[in-house]
């Protein structure tokens, strides 16, 4: 089944739809302008942010939370920083002003925007904005109440899987089809900042997509194109990669993120390898049709033949090139009788034979 990101088709046959996440990695209006900007120049499909409130999200101010920040770029040395999960959000909470200014810059850029939500003035937002799509972050795969309204919006709704089982995505895709909504889209997240490759499990992507018939994405965590690859080989259909302005900023998901010189090279890369998987049928293109011929064989005379001798009776060999008759067809034409002299060396053409 596929599905639609506004006009944007999704799924198996469709070229792989492209988002770039930057909710984790702007720190304000302006800078999350300027990522805005560096994805909608890469050919980027789509822009993603994460919306919510940290005074009502975080009940526990001094909850902390630990990830890796790099601190050498010639060793990868990484250092891991633990600070307040409520200061780590504050950076990067915006208004609904700002999020109504960020919405239009990407219209302007045309790039699709959509947003992780966390409470249900978050999706009244979205909606107001005219999004198109709404993701619910791992953390709030069993958040019910959650799902179903995002659900009743009718968008598109990308939930992301995480740590959860597989029954309870299966709960989640069902609580969204109760209201209706046969728009969805299931992640595969690995949990970590970064990713553990123990964790990574792209293998799970070929059993969401036996499970469901719903289009599968890749959230990845970790750094370079490798893991992306590898899951657009499995046949995922979106592609989630975290951008950042700095990857030596000293702040969550960061570590792991394309910086703007990585991006353009980033998308050309994937594109590259969906030309190279290219479909499952063989397909042989007309040049192809025509060089292999270069390299397989034809029927040669070895030794001069005079008419009237049936071919099988001719001392013959297969040679390169293939532009006479095949070694495959020779086996059912081998009773047919020469209608003429042939010398030696001579490629066997159907005009040199009869019945």
């Amino acid at each position: 089944m596929s599905v639609y990101i506004g006009k944007r088709k999704v799924g198996d046959g469709e070229p792989c739809f492209i988002t770039f996440e930057a909710g984790p990695t702007h720190d304000g209006l302006e800078s999350a302008k300027r990522l805005v900007k560096y994805a909608a120049e890469s050919g980027a499909d789509a822009v993603k942010f994460q919306i919510f409130d940290p005074d009502r999200l975080c009940a526990d101010k001094k909850q902390t939370f630990s990830y890796d920040v790099l601190v050498d770029r010639e060793t990868g040395k990484l250092e891991t920083i633990e600070e307040s999960l409520y200061e780590l959000l504050c950076r990067r909470c915006l208004t609904n002003n700002e999020w109504r200014v960020l919405k239009k810059y990407c219209d302007d850029l045309g790039l699709a925007f959509f947003s992780t939500v966390s409470f249900d003035e978050d999706i009244a937002l979205l909606e107001e904005l005219g999004c198109d799509s709404i993701k619910i972050a791992s953390a709030d795969i069993n958040h019910f109440p959650l799902i179903r309204k995002a659900s009743k919006t009718g968008m598109c709704i990308q939930i992301d899987t995480g740590s959860a089982s597989l029954g309870e995505v299966e709960a989640a895709v069902d609580v969204i089809r109760s209201e209706g909504n046969e728009n969805i889209i299931i992640h595969q997240c690995p949990s970590g900042y970064p990713a553990r490759l123990s964790s990574i499990n792209l293998n799970i992507i070929k059993t969401l997509k036996q499970m469901f018939t719903y289009p599968v994405a890749f959230s990845d965590h970790t750094p370079g194109c490798d893991m992306d690859i590898a899951a657009l080989a499995l046949g995922v259909n979106l592609l989630e990669k975290t951008i950042t302005e700095n990857r030596m900023q000293r702040s969550v998901e960061h570590v792991f993120s394309l910086e703007p010189f990585e991006m353009n090279s980033f998308i050309q890369t994937i594109r590259d390898v969906e030309t190279a998987l290219g479909t499952k049928r063989r397909i042989l293109h007309k040049e192809e049709l025509t060089r292999r011929l270069s390299v397989r064989r034809s029927v040669y005379i070895k030794e001069s033949a005079e008419m009237g001798q049936r071919l099988c009776d001719v001392a013959v060999e297969f040679r390169r090139p293939g532009f006479g008759i095949s070694p495959d067809v020779f086996e059912k034409i081998k009773h047919m009788r020469l209608n003429k002299n042939l010398h030696a060396e001579h490629a066997i053409n159907y005009s040199d034979l009869e019945d």
